[in-house]
Order: structure tokens, then C-alpha cells, then sequence
């Protein structure tokens, strides 16, 4: 039986905007009741089957990409497909292959693909959905930004949800960090199943360790609001300078069901949804504190289940265990070109035996997340561990089921990635 039947919406989306009147799940009674129900919905085991992804552009105007964009020429160019957050009446129509699409704070669009068996499937689905949106925007004169941050723009937030103005004014005296990943970043996230229970622990760690070399391999995020940051991945360090309890990795437990659920109740509440007020989390309010009722969790009424999944949404972890594996610190990739680093670790997370080599790999640079954002390949050991993950995904890619053009063609592109300056 497959971990995964279905990855979640995007927590930015409608469906996800809980608000205090929607109380039907179970009270929890306690903290081991919230850890057992996060382990048991973040690391579901099985056969790894199913693969998805999801891509993030920024969005601009074809005569002038340095303009701020209106919100309302966007939901004219989108028409019918138009997600909720931006207009509440929208029928929100997925895109033709099934994919549905939402808005980060900043109007950038993000394709959620479902879910399918195999690589190529999924190629099919979100080329053919990423060509439909790309014309959909063409014909009101827009185009969809080939970087993982806004080259352009500094960042602006135009959605007007309760969560993303109290996202904005709990990040802002941390710095620009916040308003940039908000509503200047565009990300590619890969999602895997989590494994069988035997191997779920190495892919935890796996996905992980090979984030540095990964990183640096499809940085593209140098440039914002018109100038050169100096950076690889800038849009990584945006992340990482938000709230540093919701991002520092993960990866190195024996049993990281354990350790994320208890992680997860010793993390303070980013935002707390509630009818007709602002949704400002008290200061330092853990969720371990509103179950146990300490502090200003007094006034509140007992936290449930869904509570506690909304809570699960608010963590930006390179690696975020949703049942399945959603790998985020990959920049968004110009065009077509996402493919390149999906089929690259679907490769190396293909068969348990090359998730040990790349675990082996990967070990001498698994926690140098910021050198690798800040130099990329520039640093000298994070190439040259990455040119041998790219030799090891590359041997690994016949084993999937493209095409014997595609392969070379992803092959080639990532090899001259990693070997520029050789």
C-alpha cells in the first residue's frame, strides 16, 4: 500500500484559512496525544509510488517586469482559475491537467501537481499545465519570472488574509527576511513518499543531506530588485532569516517521527486563526502551552486535531513531512526546465541502495545550509560533493521511465552545472 494518497492543498489556499468556528476534530487532552497525532499524519510508510511537485513563479508584466503587479490584472488574466485568496467568489478551477493552482502573499502563482506513479506522468501533467498558464498570462501581456527570487521588485504583500498580515507583522522586527520570502521568493518543491518504515529514517536523513549540494547545483536567486545580492540562493537566505525555530533542519534523528512531533509542540504558535480579530499568536506560546492551558492559552479554547494540522503548516523546514516528504530548498527553475532537478533526486531516491551512497556523499557538507545559499558553487567542497551526487543521479536516470531524449538532455544540463569550471 502507497504512504500517500493525496498531497495537501497549499496551505495558502481557502481550504486551508481555518478559522476558531471550525472546531470538529478531537480535542487533544494532552501533549502525547498531539505528538501521537503528528507522527502518525507526517510519516506515513509504504512502498514509495507516488510523486509530485510543486512550482512557484513570480509574476510580471511583459513591457515593464519592474512595475508592481495589480491585483486586479491578474485575476483578469487567470479568469476562471483565479484561487479564492485573491477572489473570494472565484469557481478556482484547477488548470486542464488537474493541477491546482494558489497565490504566495506577493501574487507569485504556484502550480500543486497531484500526485502520480511515475515521473513521466507527472512530466506530461505539469509541462502541459505550466504551457497552459504561461499562455493564459501571455494573452494579458504578463509572463511568469525565471528566478527563484523577484529580479525586479522589492517585496510587496498583495494578498489581504488574515494569516499573511500577521505573517508580515511577526516577521518584520526579524529583518527583511520575512517580506521577502513572503512576497519576493519563488521555490520548486519535490515531494516523495516517505518509505517503508525500515528505510524511512536514511530518506529523512537522505533528503536532508544532500539539501547543501542540491542547493548550490540549481541555485537561482542572485539578483533582487534590481540588484546583485552577491548571493547564490538568496531566496534560501530569506528563509532561513525569518523565524529560526520554523527553519533550521531536521534529519539527524534515529526516529524522526519522534523528534518532529515533539519539535512541533515546543514551537510557538505563528499565527492563530479566530473569528472578527487579527491573528496574532500571543508571544512565546507554544503549542505544548494551549493544550496544557498555561499562560494565554487560559483564555483560549482547547486546541484539536485540525488546529494542530494548521499549526504543521506554519513550519518552513528545508525538509517538511506532510505523510510524504516535501523537499523545499530548491529556487524555481526558468520554463520547462523544473524537470531537471525533479528527475535528478527522483533518480537518487530511487532504489535504498543509492540513498546510502548519497547519505556517504553528502556527509562532509550535510549542515553547511548557508555557505551553500551564499557561495554555492563557488565553495570549493560543496562542488565537488555535488559533481559526485550529479554522477550518481545522472548513472540512476535510465532507471526512471523518460525518454532516451530527455535523459540526455537533463544529463548534459546538469553535468555542465556542476563541471563549468573544471
Amino acid at each position: 500500500m502507497t504512504a500517500v494518497r493525496n498531497f495537501p492543498e497549499n496551505t495558502g489556499s481557502a481550504a486551508r484559512q481555518a478559522t476558531a468556528s471550525n472546531r470538529t476534530a478531537r480535542v487533544l487532552s494532552d501533549r502525547a496525544a498531539g505528538e501521537a497525532y503528528v507522527a502518525s499524519v507526517c510519516f506515513k510508510h509504504g512502498p514509495p509510488k507516488l510523486l509530485g511537485v510543486e512550482l512557484e513563479y513570480t509574476v510580471h508584466y511583459e513591457e515593464d517586469p519592474r512595475r508592481q503587479l495589480d491585483p486586479d490584472d491578474l485575476a483578469l488574466a487567470l479568469g476562471p482559475h483565479t484561487p479564492r485568496t485573491l477572489r473570494p467568489d472565484s469557481p478556482a478551477k484547477p488548470l486542464p491537467g488537474g493541477s491546482p493552482m494558489s497565490l504566495e502573499p506577493g501574487l507569485q502563482v504556484e502550480i500543486s501537481a497531484l500526485p502520480q506513479p511515475s515521473l513521466r506522468e507527472l512530466a506530461e501533467v505539469v509541462s502541459a499545465d505550466l504551457s497552459y498558464l504561461t499562455d493564459l498570462l501571455a494573452r494579458s501581456g504578463l509572463r511568469l519570472g525565471e528566478h527563484g527570487i523577484d529580479s525586479f521588485r522589492p517585496p510587496v504583500r498583495k494578498l489581504r488574509t488574515e494569516r499573511y498580515a500577521a505573517m508580515e507583522r511577526r516577521f518584520a522586527p526579524l529583518g527583511d527576511g520575512g517580506i521577502t520570502m513572503m512576497a519576493g521568493t519563488a521555490g520548486l518543491q519535490i515531494c516523495i513518499d516517505a518509505g517503508e518504515a525500515e528505510h524511512a529514517g536514511r530518506r529523512w536523513a537522505a533528503a536532508h543531506a544532500a539539501g547543501p549540494p542540491l542547493l548550490a547545483t540549481f541555485a537561482n536567486s542572485s539578483r533582487h530588485a534590481g540588484r546583485d545580492t552577491g548571493f547564490a540562493s538568496a531566496r534560501w537566505l530569506a528563509v532561513m532569516r525569518t523565524e529560526q525555530v520554523r527553519t533550521y533542519p531536521g534529519g539527524t534523528s534515529q526516529d524522526p517521527a519522534a523528534e518532529w512531533a515533539s519539535r512541533l509542540m515546543d514551537t510557538p504558535l505563528m499565527v492563530l486563526p479566530r473569528e472578527k480579530r487579527p491573528w496574532d499568536a500571543p508571544e512565546g506560546l507554544t503549542f505544548a502551552d494551549w493544550i496544557d492551558g498555561r499562560g494565554a492559552a487560559r483564555l483560549l479554547e482547547r486546541p484539536t486535531e485540525d488546529d494542530l494540522a494548521y499549526h504543521l503548516s506554519t513550519m518552513f523546514t528545508p525538509v517538511r513531512p506532510q505523510g510524504y516528504l516535501e523537499v523545499r530548498y530548491l529556487d524555481a527553475q526558468p520554463g520547462q526546465s523544473w524537470l531537471h532537478p525533479v528527475a535528478l533526486f527522483t533518480a537518487l531516491f530511487a532504489r535504498q541502495a543509492t540513498v546510502e551512497k548519497l547519505l556517504e556523499i553528502c556527509e562532509p557538507v550535510a549542515n553547511r545550509w548557508e555557505c551553500a545559499a551564499k557561495f554555492g558553487l563557488e565553495d570549493p567542497e560543496i562542488a565537488a560533493v555535488a559533481r559526485e551526487v550529479v554522477d550518481l543521479g545522472c548513472a540512476e536516470l535510465t532507471s526512471l521511465d523518460l525518454p532516451a531524449e530527455t535523459i540526455s538532455e537533463i544529463t548534459e544540463s546538469v553535468q555542465k552545472r556542476v563541471r563549468v569550471k573544471e
